[in-house]
This record gives C-alpha cells, structure tokens and sequence, in this order.
C-alpha cells in the first residue's frame, strides 16, 4: 500500500520529515489525544445533528475511550498535570457519557478505561 509520502521528491520527503521534527512532543500527544476523544465522542453519542443517533456505537466507543485512558495514563508523567488535567477531564467526561448512554451500565470500576483510571463516578 502506498502514502502519499511515495509520491513525493526526495527534497520534500526531507522537508516533510524537518516539519514533524519540528512539532514538540506536547503538540504531538494533544492532537492524538483530541482525535481518540473526538471519535469516542461521535460513538458515544455526543454528536450534533440529526443523524447523531445513528453514529452512536458503543462498543467502538468503549475501545476509543479505553485507548485514551491508558495514552493519557501513560503520557502524564511525561507531560506534566498542566496539560494531563485538561485531558484527564475529558477523558472523565467520555467515561460518564458512556456509563449514561449504556443500557446497562457496567459496575463500577470495570466501566471502558478505568483499568486505568480506577471507577469514575
């Protein structure tokens, strides 16, 4: 399979990668971050619009919201409660929109992420 970074010339193939070298590993783990809450957000139910109900897939979104618990576990060390706490929040957020938008709830602590994060309530 190839990216489009097959298609490009050596001079911009060093270009593109200078550009990343770039980017400082906070910008990096926030815009990973923001993506995986994003995605869990649409499954979960939390989008706008009309057809917000038929974009809602649990069982997606309780692999995303999982995923971003243990990146945002595994990353705050490194990034420091400045900027894990807004995520943190986030990702504390999606856990309750989920435990609300299931049928049955799962129990406490067993919930999509709280391996990670302990039970959120």
């Amino acid at each position: 399979m190839s990216s489009p970074e097959d298609n490009l010339t050596p001079d911009r193939q060093a270009a593109v990668i200078r550009d990343i070298a770039e980017v400082p590993a906070i910008e990096v783990i926030n815009t990973a971050a923001v993506h995986l809450m994003s995605a869990a957000a649409v499954k979960v139910g939390l989008a706008e619009g009309p057809e917000a109900e038929s974009l809602k897939d649990l069982d997606e979104a309780r692999k995303l919201i999982t995923s971003l618990a243990g990146f945002v576990t595994a990353a705050a060390p490194e990034i420091g409660s400045q900027h894990a706490g807004p995520l943190r929040d986030g990702l504390r957020s999606l856990q309750l929109a989920f435990r609300e938008a299931s049928a049955f709830p799962d129990a406490p602590g067993q919930g999509p992420g709280e391996k990670f994060t302990g039970p959120v309530n």
